[in-house]
């Protein structure tokens, strides 16, 4: 007997390890990339979203440094788990902080740039409330 998609996901969504190293590894592929998009794009994405050079330029190298960690975090067995909530709790910290920046006008985005600021919050949301529960399931 073959085992369907569903099945397979039904799987890896139930044990809370997989679920948790999944989102980790997903995290960190997602991090690292728009890190280096903004390191590799400051000027475009500055036209494009208002968002200041040498800010995107920060960003991105943060991004990308924080995207590095939650690899190291992915990738040990057992996944940390003190490591892995740090790392929900910095994503918690990153939708509050891009909301309220978003809210203040603090950052002069456009209005592209604020459709793009929410995207990016409800992404990163999304992972962290998948680490979250990945902990929540694991112990």
């Amino acid at each position: 007997m073959t085992t369907t998609a569903p099945s397979r996901l039904s799987a890896l969504f139930a044990s809370g390890e997989n679920l948790l190293r999944l989102s980790l590894r997903l995290d960190a592929v997602v991090t690292t990339a728009n890190g280096l998009a903004y390191l590799a794009l400051a000027q475009p994405l500055e036209r494009l979203l208002g968002l200041d050079a040498g800010v995107g330029l920060a960003i991105g190298a943060f991004l990308t440094a924080y995207g590095l960690a939650v690899a190291v975090v992915g990738r040990s067995a057992p996944v940390n788990r003190a490591a892995a909530s740090a790392v929900a709790t910095g994503n918690t910290a990153w939708v509050v902080a891009s909301l309220v920046a978003l809210s203040t006008g603090a950052l002069g985005l456009t209005t592209v740039g604020a459709v793009w600021a929410v995207m990016q919050s409800v992404t990163v949301g999304g992972f962290a409330a998948l680490q979250y529960l990945g902990l929540r399931r694991s112990h």
